[in-house]
């Protein structure tokens, strides 16, 4: 079994997802007029719970789905339809809408827990986080590829704590219509992502429904 490539596809696919580049330039928005030990406290603790939240459903997505009686394949298109609205909205270098709204943003700015709501949950562990988690989780075969999800979930928001951490020198040295083309970029990726699993769960379903007697 190809674990190396396992791995590879499951970093890419919540690396991706995740886009710690399209929540920085939200991270830094948000932020803007708090000093660095304040932005460094929030970035913290919001990667820290959106990690966490990624990581419950990479545990219990099986049996989450077991519970509600969905099929796998139901959920690979609804999750990929779910994926391709916020790839287009990316591709645009917009917000996803099913991410948070502008009002959201705007609401934001007056509260004090913005670590959680909006940056932890929704921008870095949303909807579409969530169904990829526990897609990948249901298609595991063996206990040795659930654990390579949760390696790649461990980088991926290493990574996205990294960004937020640097978010300041990161935006001045690549720009703000550089971190625009990254998510761009990231987009189009999950563009493609999102397609995929909607040709899969639909086959899927298709198998299912002719494997049943008339």
């Amino acid at each position: 079994m190809d674990y190396v490539g396992y791995f590879i596809y499951s970093f890419i696919t919540l690396f991706v997802i995740v886009s710690p580049i399209t929540g920085a330039i939200t991270f830094i928005t948000l932020t803007n007029g708090l000093s660095l030990s304040e932005k460094n406290v929030i970035a913290k603790k919001s990667v820290t719970l959106a990690f966490f939240i990624a990581l419950f459903f990479i545990l219990t997505g099986t049996n989450i789905l077991d519970i509600l009686g969905i099929s796998l394949d139901s959920v690979k298109v609804a999750g990929g339809l779910l994926l391709l609205v916020v790839g287009f909205d990316m591709m645009h270098a917009k917000t996803s809408r099913q991410s948070i709204t502008a009002k959201e943003i705007d609401a934001s700015y007056e509260r004090d827990d913005i670590w959680i709501f909006p940056i932890a949950m929704p921008i870095l562990a949303g909807p579409a986080t969530i169904t990829t988690a526990i897609i990948l989780t249901e298609t595991a075969e063996v206990l040795q590829q659930k654990m390579l999800i949760v390696l790649a979930a461990v980088i991926t928001y290493s990574v996205a704590m990294v960004t937020f951490l640097f978010s300041r020198r990161i935006h001045k040295k690549v720009g703000y219509n550089g971190m625009l083309v990254l998510t761009r970029l990231h987009g189009l990726l999950l563009g493609a992502i999102s397609v995929d699993m909607i040709a899969s769960g639909i086959w899927g379903l298709y198998v299912s429904m002719a494997s049943l007697p008339v």
